[in-house]
């Protein structure tokens, strides 16, 4: 190892774990850390998290992951030049700028509670659900932060009260961390960046700055509202206290946007990012295109001050890998996420059987907060192979229901092609590891899908926007050199008449899933 060595770390805060990874020039990790957090769940269709208990997880996350690369003959210490942070995007808190404590839990994503606040307003306001969507490329959904903070707001007298008072501040989770890690109550930045900014639905997709009209329509006072800023640039040093006091925050990205950035997804190119959720974003260039088929249009990453804006269209899927916790944890059908790929092999098929866990409602491309989960075409036959794989299945489904969508948006002349005339759906994230699971999902898209050597590109992603920020790589590095990495590709092996059959199943439980949200407990 060089002694002149240099390192970025990246912090990835995730909706169930957080974790930090330390990369050299190569791109390569050389330690990383990892920690889960406690999910709060006060009722049906509520989730929560501890803000405290987030930001000391990301504490002890740099501890360790610098302890462990260190003892490993790294100088970290000497030769880390800067961090970037990726999040879990939506998930909202309001805090006390004087006391540094939140006034209420952080309301996470997937979240439901808001459905009456969205049913108001599409009744309210003149272009009913899609009445923002011109500005801010989103429609009034559950999903999104202005829901959860206007909730906060008639719901929790501290907030209101905060409010009032001009002590209150309001971010999503890269804010809280930012403001914390560059000195909290001791002149804390209050920042956010582009493309969490793009997923609160107060942001203008062209001006990239909070809207005016929006803002009034909601009567979220703009005081609150942290600073925008692109995805690479020096935002502040990390304040005193932390393990990396002195180091530069140089780069900050929603988790989804930092998965594009990791998988060098240049126009016409797409990625499926298999977490809790999952989430494919097609980049379409620098122009927002509108979705006529159930997307969303968000910004993609803009990385760094001067530099145009990429857009994206977007579908998000609210339950993916977060179904197989729920065999895991609620009906103790397998002991570890690891073992579903073996249990789901033992049978060839789903005999049958449909999943679809719409536990909180069903997003992209269908939008039904209404809708609940449902397994259907269960038989005496039925075991718990078919149920695994069917949850499998579930996954591969919804992500091909949103690129069918995608591809209509997009047109022919919006998607790259390889030189066989292939559309190819990067993957990325946790669950990509099942090696069942992507070939379930080459088999129902029909197409190839293509896995980096390393499935943790969101990470990788907010380290290539920070390091470019202070000159550790540039983008030639990231979308041409390291672009070029080893990846695996699965190619589709089903008969296409059987994956079409399947798939007029697959809508078939889908419509047994509406309607749902009132049944009697």
């Amino acid at each position: 190892m060089s002694k002149d060595e240099v390192f970025v770390g990246s912090v990835d805060q995730g909706t169930t774990s957080t974790r930090y990874i330390i990369y050299n020039k190569a791109a390569k990790q050389i330690g990383s850390h990892q920690v889960e957090f406690t999910q709060i769940c006060p009722q049906a269709g509520w989730v929560e998290h501890d803000p405290m208990e987030i930001l000391e997880s990301v504490r002890l996350c740099i501890a360790k992951a610098t302890d462990k690369a260190t003892a490993d003959g790294y100088n970290v210490d000497g030769g880390l030049k800067a961090i970037g942070i990726t999040n879990q995007r939506e998930t909202t808190l309001v805090w006390s700028k004087k006391t540094g404590l939140p006034l209420y839990n952080a309301i996470v994503w997937m979240d439901a509670r808001t459905t009456s606040v969205c049913r108001r307003l599409e009744k309210e306001l003149s272009r009913g659900r899609t009445h923002f969507a011109e500005t801010c490329g989103l429609p009034i959904s559950t999903y999104f932060s202005a829901m959860k903070l206007l909730w906060l707001m008639e719901n929790v007298p501290e907030v209101k009260k905060g409010i009032d008072s001009g002590d209150a501040l309001f971010g999503t989770i890269d804010t809280w961390l930012i403001w914390n890690m560059t000195g909290g109550v001791e002149g804390g930045l209050h920042v956010t960046d582009v493309s969490n900014a793009s997923r609160t639905m107060l942001m203008n997709l062209k001006t990239l700055d909070w809207d005016k009209p929006t803002l009034d329509a909601l009567k979220i006072p703009a005081k609150i509202l942290p600073k925008i800023v692109s995805n690479s640039e020096i935002i502040g040093d990390v304040g005193k206290g932390w393990p990396v006091a002195g180091i530069p925050i140089a780069g900050c990205l929603g988790d989804q946007h930092a998965a594009m950035v990791g998988q060098a997804c240049r126009k016409g190119q797409a990625k499926s990012t298999y977490g809790t959720g999952a989430f494919i974003l097609l980049n379409v260039g620098d122009t927002v295109v509108h979705s006529k088929h159930g997307l969303l249009s968000t910004l993609a990453f803009k990385l760094g001050p001067n530099a145009p804006a990429n857009y994206a269209l977007e579908g998000s899927i609210a339950i993916a890998g977060a179904a197989v916790q729920w065999l895991r944890d609620s009906l103790g059908i397998i002991s570890s996420a690891a073992e579903i790929e073996e249990l789901a092999g033992k049978v060839t098929s789903s005999g049958g059987v449909y999943f679809v866990p719409a536990f909180n409602g069903l997003f992209a491309p269908w939008w039904r907060d209404d809708a609940r989960g449902v397994c259907i075409g269960i038989t005496r036959f039925t075991n718990k192979s078919h149920i695994a794989r069917a949850t499998l299945e579930s996954m591969c489904f919804q992500v091909k229901d949103v690129l069918d969508s995608m591809h209509k948006d997009a047109g022919a002349g919006g998607e790259t092609k390889n030189d066989k005339g292939e559309f190819l759906l990067r993957v990325d994230g946790g669950a990509t590891v099942n090696n069942l699971l992507m070939q379930i999902q080459a088999d129902l898209l029909g197409t190839p899908v293509v896995r980096p050597a390393d499935v943790e590109t969101t990470a990788l992603g907010a380290a290539y926007a920070a390091g470019l920020a202070v000159g550790v790589w540039t983008e030639k590095d990231i979308f041409e050199t390291n672009a070029k990495e080893a990846s695996t590709m699965f190619r589709p092996t089903m008969n296409a008449e059987l994956s079409k059959k399947k798939h007029e199943s697959w809508c078939k439980a889908i419509s047994r899933t509406y309607d749902l949200a009132d049944l009697c407990l």
